[in-house]
């Protein structure tokens, strides 16, 4: 049996899994190599939001400060695309550890809580950017 930790580094028993096709020959769960994968998907998916952000800054920017909502919405996207810098960056250090180094487990432990609410605060901030939305020229209710 090896030790392995889920994405909240909480300990687990796991029994490694058989390589397909290789008989009796067993390979070791690489926890490593799921962070790494686990956190590709999330910076991936952090990139998405980030992109759409900055379409959604320059949408702001282009309406004007005539806009009704104009000083919260920027307030809000530029809050959400720091959040989502800041979320990369603990990403960055997470993938760089050695999640079998116990030592490390803590420190790991501490960002991944931290990247997490942050992630959570993005998400309730482009809540409101979405529901505050923009009014175009012709005065009908749009989205950014």
């Amino acid at each position: 049996m090896f030790t392995v930790f889920t994405n909240r580094f909480l300990l687990v028993m796991f029994t490694p899994c058989q390589a397909p096709g290789a008989g009796s020959t067993q390979r070791p769960f690489n926890m490593n190599h799921y962070a790494t994968k686990k956190s590709a998907a999330q910076s991936m998916l952090d990139v998405a939001l980030l992109m759409a952000n900055s379409s959604q800054l320059k949408t702001v920017l282009h309406s004007g400060a005539q806009h009704r909502f104009y000083v919260p919405l920027i307030a809000l996207i530029s809050l959400s695309i720091s959040l989502q810098v800041i979320v990369g960056l603990l990403l960055i250090f997470i993938v760089k550890y050695d999640l079998n180094d116990v030592k490390k487990q803590p420190r790991l432990n501490t960002m991944n809580d931290a990247a997490t609410v942050f992630v959570f605060f993005t998400v309730l901030i482009n809540i409101f950017v979405t529901a505050l939305g923009f009014e175009t020229g012709g005065g009908r209710r749009g989205s950014l």
